[in-house]
C-alpha cells in the first residue's frame, strides 16, 4: 500500500469540529487522550490529537468529510473492550467516540427485529429483548462492558455461537458514513437479500476501516425456554478437546461448549472469588456444556447422550448446576478468564481457530510450540466452534526473548491452525497485532484484493489507519 502523509489537527479544524459537536462533547485533555488512547491489548497505548463525541448521524458525516478533506486520521471506537488494537488511534489525529449513540431505538415483535445505535452495550439490549420473549445470542466474554458497534467491527462471538452464529449472523442492515459524508443504509430489513454486492456483510468484521456504523438492524429469534447447564472434568486437556467433536457427531448442538485447561480455571476462580464446587487436584481441563429448547424432557435426554460421550473420553464425574445461582457462577468462572489471566502477567491472547475435530491437535502443538521457545500458555476457548484463546505468559522471560523469539513461536502456531484448515483469528479480528502474520493465511492476490477495497471506500486512507495491513 501507498505511503500517507497525514496531516496534523490545525486550530481552525479544531474550531470546525466544536462547532460540529459542541464545546462539551470535544477534548485536548492529556487525561482524555490517555483513557482513549487505550483498549484492552496488552499495554499499547497511543494518543489521538483530540477525542470528538458526536450525538447525531449528520455530525458523524461532517468530520468524516472534515477530515477526509484533510486528511487527517479518524479512528473509530466503541466501548475499548478489543483485544486486538483495533481502537487504538495509532497514526494520532481524531478518536470518534461512539458512546453517545446508545440507543435502542425499536424492538419490533413482529418482525422479531432490533434496530439500535452502535454505543448500547450487549448485554443491556440482550436484557431488553428478553423482556418481549426475544433473544440476541451473540455474547462475547466481555458482553457487559462490550458495545454492538465494537462486536459488528469484530463480528464478535461468545459461548452461544457454536448453535447460533456470531454476529454477522444477526445484522440485517447498517446505517453507515462514508468517509465522503455519504450517509448510506447497506442493504435491507429482510431475512433473504439478493440485490447485487452484500456491502452489509462487507462492514461486518471490518475493523472501521471501511466506514463508520451508525445504527444496526438486528435479527432476533425466539427466547427459548429452558436451559441445562452440564460441568464436565478431564484429567487429560488432549481428552477434553477429543470430546467435544464426539457430541456433534452424536447429532447434538449443545447451546454452548467452553473449554478451560486447569490454570485457566484456578487463576479465573482467584480473580472472581467466587466457587461453588470442589477442584481435584489431578483435573486438567474442564467442558462448561449447555443445551437450551422449548422442552425440558428433550434436553434431559440430550444431557444424557452427552454424558455418555463425555464417560466414553475418560471424564470424572459430572456435575450439573442445579440453580440458576450457580448457573451465573459457573458462567462468571469462565467469563472472567480472560481479565484473571492479564492480572497475573504480561501476556499475548492469540484468537485461534481450526475445524473442531483438530482441537486436540491444536492445543498439543500449541504446548510442543511453547516448550520450543520457553514460554508457557494458558488456553482456553469457545471448543465447539474450534476457537481457543491461546494467553501467552510473560513470566520470567527477558524481555529479548519476549520480543524477538516469541514472535517466530506464534508464527508457528498460526502456521499449524493454517495446516488444520484454520486461520488466526475467530472473533477478535486482526486490528493492529495480528497483522504481521496475514500473509500465513493470504496470498499476495488475495492481500491486494483487500486493499483494493479498501481503496474505493476510503481513498485516502484515513479510516482507522494502520490496521489490518499497513
Amino acid at each position: 500500500m501507498e505511503a500517507i502523509n497525514y496531516n496534523k489537527v490545525r486550530s481552525i479544524t479544531l474550531k470546525a469540529f466544536e462547532n460540529i459537536v459542541g464545546t462539551d462533547y470535544i477534548s485536548v485533555d492529556h487525561e482524555q487522550l490517555e483513557k482513549y488512547g487505550q483498549d484492552e491489548t496488552e499495554d499499547f497505548i497511543y494518543h489521538a490529537e483530540v477525542v470528538l463525541k458526536p450525538q447525531t448521524v449528520e455530525q458523524v458525516a461532517a468530520i468524516a468529510k472534515l477530515c477526509n478533506e484533510e486528511k487527517i486520521p479518524l479512528t473509530t471506537r466503541g466501548a475499548g473492550t478489543g483485544l486486538s488494537g483495533g481502537a487504538l488511534p495509532i497514526k494520532g489525529g481524531v478518536l470518534l467516540s461512539m458512546e453517545k449513540f446508545n440507543k435502542i431505538l425499536s424492538i419490533d415483535e413482529r418482525n422479531l427485529q432490533a434496530a439500535v445505535e452502535p454505543g448500547v452495550i450487549n448485554y443491556i439490549f440482550q436484557e431488553e429483548v428478553k423482556k418481549v420473549g426475544l433473544f440476541y445470542p451473540p455474547d462475547p466474554a466481555s458482553w457487559g462492558s462490550c458495545s454492538l458497534g465494537g462486536n459488528i467491527a469484530h463480528s464478535s462471538g461468545g459461548p452461544k455461537a457454536v448453535k447460533y452464529g456470531t454476529t454477522r449472523d444477526y445484522v440485517l442492515n447498517l446505517q453507515v458514513v462514508l468517509t465522503s459524508g455519504e450517509i448510506i443504509w447497506t442493504g435491507a430489513n429482510t431475512l433473504k437479500y439478493s440485490t447485487g454486492y452484500n456491502l452489509t456483510h462487507l462492514m461486518v468484521g471490518s475493523e472501521g476501516t471501511l466506514g463508520i456504523v451508525t445504527k444496526i438492524v438486528f435479527k432476533l429469534i425466539p427466547l427459548p425456554k429452558h436451559d441445562l447447564l452440564m460441568l464436565v472434568p478431564f484429567k487429560s486437556a488432549e481428552n477434553a478437546c477429543k470430546a467435544v467433536a464426539e457430541v456433534f457427531k452424536a447429532g447434538i448442538v449443545p447451546s454452548a461448549m467452553e473449554f478451560m485447561e486447569r490454570d485457566a480455571i484456578d487463576w479465573s476462580i482467584k480473580y472472581s472469588g467466587e466457587v461453588n464446587f470442589d477442584i481435584k487436584a489431578d483435573w486438567q481441563a474442564l467442558l462448561l456444556i449447555e443445551v437450551d429448547g422449548n422442552n425440558q424432557d428433550v434436553l434431559m435426554l440430550d444431557c444424557e447422550q452427552i454424558s455418555t460421550v463425555m464417560q466414553a473420553n475418560d471424564c470424572d464425574e459430572i456435575l450439573f448446576a442445579d440453580s440458576a445461582e450457580q448457573k451465573n457462577a459457573l458462567w462468571k468462572i469462565r467469563r472472567k478468564v480472560g481479565e484473571a489471566v492479564k492480572s497475573n502477567s504480561v501476556y499475548k491472547e492469540e484468537d485461534t481457530v481450526v475445524p473442531r475435530a483438530e482441537l486436540p491437535v491444536l492445543l498439543k502443538g500449541v504446548k510442543a510450540i511453547g516448550k520450543k521457545y520457553g514460554f508457557s500458555s494458558v488456553c482456553y476457548g469457545h471448543a465447539g466452534d474450534g476457537n481457543l484463546h491461546v494467553n501467552i505468559i510473560k513470566g520470567d522471560l527477558s524481555d529479548e526473548v519476549w520480543d524477538k523469539d516469541l514472535p517466530k513461536g506464534i508464527k508457528e502456531i498460526f502456521e499449524l491452525c493454517k495446516s488444520l484448515g484454520g486461520t488466526i483469528s475467530g472473533e477478535h479480528g486482526i486490528g493492529l497485532v495480528q497483522k504481521p502474520y496475514l500473509p500465513i493465511v493470504f496470498s499476495p492476490y488475495h492481500l491486494d484484493l483487500m486493499k483494493g477495497i479498501k481503496k474505493v471506500f476510503d481513498p485516502n486512507y484515513i479510516l482507522n489507519p494502520g490496521k489490518i495491513f499497513d
